[in-house]
């Protein structure tokens, strides 16, 4: 009875902490951290309704994590589940009811739904015990499916999840519902904005602004983690990156029709004034209220840069756009090195890996093999040549990206 008052007092102290994660992915990420570790499960995943499926949005596993290499992320396969009753997820979103099994692979045959041993052939991984809970609004709209695998008992050997387990879970599921209602609003005024500038210009998508968000989650992860970032600094980073990445290009709103959707080369005069699209982006967030506006004040200002000085916009006055530091020409002097704030220096990789393997007017996408050469050939004179050791690194994270916001430029 202690052991549960006690993990009842860590759901409701979870409330504040989780209602401080703004971006949507983030807090699905730590829903799911935290949902676990109420009930000791060894593994998990949480889905998100999307129209009339589930997509998986994370997967945890502790057993397969210990397996590999330290820093190396678990990754896993993006597929969509039906929502109806004939899977556990499904059935859980179908009927907005809990699910409770003791033992998937013994699920009596009346019963409507079935387990699919997929994942368990494919990772050697044996499942036994899963709750499912939905994650429910006060109206009853379901958001999405938090799913609980093994329970571990003291001895280090899966059991069935109990009632109390069932009972902890949906209320966690109820506050951590809560959050994510205000975390999609978020998310949908930051798509709006975007979609002013898609209606601008049409490369700045949804899916490339999410593509190039989780990118940056990816390389920021593992870099913050290498220099021995403290990991409360580094949770708190990702949430602000994440949405302040969506926003890389929002000064596009300031540009001329007439130049950003010139089907052509554009002339010197013309790349200056797009160029300014940095500075108009930067300047949304001049009256900084938090710490996401002075992240995505950086982004905005900086994913131009280059690690050799060439990029822009450079040494300049925010207020004014007039050069600090001027080159003989008269134009800014470029940022270079460690000069360009570390945020910068990874949503430009991020960016332009993303546009390399996207159609535009101008151009057809590149395949994988040759956006990856073009990296490496670029490392060290337009990217920082340690996070684009990073990026490679992170590969198979930044492969499940994309395939999670597909292309469809």
């Amino acid at each position: 009875m202690a052991q549960d008052a006690e993990k009842l007092r860590n759901i409701i102290s979870l409330d504040s902490e989780l209602n401080k994660v703004q971006d949507e992915d983030i807090l699905l990420e730590r829903i799911l951290l935290e949902a676990r570790r109420v009930v000791g499960a060894d593994a998990g995943s949480i889905y998100a309704v999307r129209d009339d499926h589930l997509v998986i949005n994370y997967a945890q596993n502790d057993t397969k994590q210990k397996e590999l290499p330290p820093g190396q992320k678990l990754i896993y396969k993006v597929f969509n589940v039906p929502i109806n009753k004939k899977t556990i997820s499904g059935y859980a979103a179908a009927t907005g009811e809990p699910l409770n099994i003791a033992d998937v692979y013994n699920i009596p045959e009346s019963a409507p739904y079935g387990f699919d041993p997929s994942y368990d052939i494919i990772s050697a991984y044996r499942s036994h015990s899963m709750l499912a809970v939905p994650l429910k609004t006060n109206t009853g709209e379901i958001l999405g499916v938090i799913q609980m695998i093994n329970k571990m008992g003291e001895d280090g050997s899966f059991e069935p999840f109990d009632r109390d387990d069932e009972l902890l879970v949906m209320h966690f599921a109820t506050n951590a519902t809560v959050a994510l209602q205000r975390a999609h609003m978020t998310r949908a005024i930051l798509l709006r904005m975007i979609r002013m500038a898609e209606l601008r210009d049409p490369k700045e998508t949804g899916p490339h602004v999410n593509r190039v968000a989780g990118y940056s989650v990816e390389i920021y992860d593992a870099w913050a983690s290498r220099a021995g970032i403290p990991r409360k600094e580094i949770e708190r980073t990702r949430d602000n990156l994440r949405m302040a990445a969506m926003l890389h290009d929002v000064g596009k709103v300031a540009i001329s029709d007439t130049i950003l959707k010139k089907p052509g080369r554009f002339t010197p005069e013309e790349h200056d004034i797009m160029k300014n699209h940095a500075i108009h982006g930067a300047r949304l967030f001049m009256d900084r209220q938090s710490e996401f506006d002075e992240l995505a004040q950086v982004v905005a200002l900086n994913h131009h840069e280059n690690w050799d000085g060439t990029g822009y916009p450079g040494h300049v006055d925010l207020s004014t756009g007039e050069p600090i530091d001027a080159l003989p020409d008269g134009k800014a002097r470029g940022k270079r090195g460690e000069e360009i704030p570390i945020l910068g220096r990874i949503v430009s990789i991020a960016d332009v890996y993303d546009a390399l393997r996207s159609k535009r007017v101008y151009k057809d996408a590149w395949d994988e093999k040759e956006a990856l050469f073009e990296l490496r050939r670029l490392q060290g004179s337009k990217f920082d040549p340690e996070l684009v050791d990073i990026f490679f690194d992170v590969l198979p994270a930044i492969e499940r990206v994309s395939e999670t916001y597909s292309r469809d430029e």
